[in-house]
């Protein structure tokens, strides 16, 4: 269903804390159904995804546009959008991900996105409120 989805990398990792999926995405001109561009197509895909991420208690916590890469090659990291979306759980994560409901939409996403890459990250610094 999902190429590359690392469930045995998840799973090794501890699961005591909500986790932050930083999600990387390089739309495609055109969407592969013909319907539209890679953008509606991927927000075809938010559409039906949302409900499911806040179905296992995530939420989208940041979204945007990619500008230019900072720090590093340009050509490495040619991204168009990113979103910041919290799960209770890295167990909630999978279960979503690997859901028939995702299966469907996932469609959308691959007919819009030319590359997605998800990253999990850990909270290792939080600002004091003074």
């Amino acid at each position: 269903m999902i190429d590359h989805l690392n469930v045995e990398a998840l799973e090794a990792l501890p699961d005591d804390a909500p986790v932050t999926m930083l999600n990387l995405m390089r739309f495609r001109d055109k969407s592969l159904d013909g319907n539209g561009s890679g953008w509606d197509a991927y927000l075809r895909y938010s559409a039906l995804t949302i409900k499911l991420i806040k179905g296992v208690g995530g939420t989208i916590t940041w979204t945007g546009s990619a500008e230019a890469v900072a720090l590093g090659v340009p050509d490495e990291n040619q991204w168009d959008y990113v979103a910041l979306v919290r799960y209770p759980s890295r167990k909630a994560f999978i279960a979503m991900m690997t859901s028939p409901e995702y299966a469907q939409s996932n469609v959308e996403r691959e007919n819009g996105c030319a590359a997605h890459t998800i990253i999990a990250v850990r909270e290792t610094y939080k600002r004091r409120e003074s």
